[in-house]
């Protein structure tokens, strides 16, 4: 059962699915023991608001989100490697909640 499911994003009870993350629609399974921290933003025209897939700057990648520019908060999910994935839910506020549920205790997420 998901916690919190929309067309790109999936928080299963144990990973997060992003759909559209390799090409040409793969998905990224991220278990959430991976992830060590959460950051929360909003974004603008040189903060990801723009990008509906790939990377600008080969640190961060974005999955693939058509609805990307119409949407307001980012999350990048730090889960110990150079590439830092970064997602934009459907509701933010419902995947934030749900994702930090499923973080172990102690984990800086």
């Amino acid at each position: 059962m998901s916690a919190y499911k929309d067309r790109w994003l999936d928080c299963t009870d144990t990973a997060l699915l992003v759909k559209g993350y390799y090409f040409p629609w793969g998905t990224k399974r991220i278990p959430y023991g991976s992830i060590t921290s959460v950051d929360r933003f909003t974004m603008s025209a040189l903060r990801g608001k723009g990008r509906i897939w790939g990377s600008g700057d080969l640190k961060h990648w974005a999955n693939f989100d058509p609805r990307r520019p119409m949407k307001s908060v980012g999350f990048f999910l730090d889960v110990g490697r150079h590439v830092i994935p970064f997602v934009t839910p459907d509701d933010p506020d419902a995947f934030e909640q749900a994702l930090r549920s499923h973080i172990p205790p102690g984990s800086p997420g």
